[in-house]
């Protein structure tokens, strides 16, 4: 074969690999990489249903209890001029919200020194806040430890990994394929702790809300009686 043969060969090769079409991008779904994820995917899946529950449960409880009744304030002083207390705890019983039992224990009260009054609406506005604090601290320990599972899930199977490398030899697509899939856990669990983050946030301020409205009701109330 002689020279210029060669190289119109190696021109038509050239040619050919480059008119060839580029391979398809491969592809692959969520699902697929969350099943590879491995065992320590089954808690972060516990801890994201457990997440939503509270987060949704609270929330709407929250709402609920903070309820602001706008005409109640006016009642109460309506019932209060004509000395009718039962009218007053009875608004306050149909409107069925924190600020509105906090009213109603000072109501249950009348006729009694001011100080023990105020003390008595402090001890029920403590209980409120404990019912709308109830179970969401359990939003910041998932915050905590989902990250915590998701790491040990990807530091576990790297250490599958190289331990099948070791036995079964090296492998560049095998070792680029398990580290991507194990760092699956890694990743679920930092987004189950930041949306358990911010929910606890959210939640958190919405009770602050609803503290600020008990304690100013509470000091409308006070002035009013004396």
């Amino acid at each position: 074969m002689t020279l210029l043969s060669i190289l119109f060969l190696q021109a038509d090769t050239t040619m050919g690999a480059l008119a060839a079409p580029p391979p398809a991008d491969e592809q692959i779904s969520l699902m697929t990489l969350l099943w590879q994820g491995g065992a320590l995917m089954i808690p972060l899946l516990l801890c994201s249903i457990i997440m939503v529950y509270i987060f949704v449960e609270r929330l709407l409880a929250i709402r609920k209890s903070s309820a602001v009744d706008p005409t109640l304030n006016l009642r109460i002083l309506q019932a209060m001029e004509t000395g009718n207390v039962a009218s007053a705890i009875a608004a306050c019983k149909s409107s069925n919200t924190a600020v509105a039992r906090v009213l109603e224990k000072g109501l249950s009260r009348m006729g009694k020194p001011v100080e023990y009054i105020e003390k008595s609406m402090e001890n029920t506005g403590r209980l409120e806040v404990y019912q709308l604090e109830k179970n969401v601290s359990i939003l910041s320990t998932i915050a905590g430890i989902a990250p915590i599972f998701g790491f040990l899930g990807t530091i576990a199977g790297m250490i599958i990994l190289f331990f099948n490398v070791q036995h079964q030899g090296f492998s560049l697509e095998t070792i680029a394929g398990g580290i991507y899939t194990k760092m699956v856990t890694s990743a679920v669990g930092l987004i189950i702790g930041l949306l358990s983050y911010v929910g606890y946030a959210y939640l958190n301020a919405q009770i602050n809300k609803a503290v600020n409205r008990i304690e100013s009701a509470s000091a409308e109330f006070l002035d009013s009686i004396q």
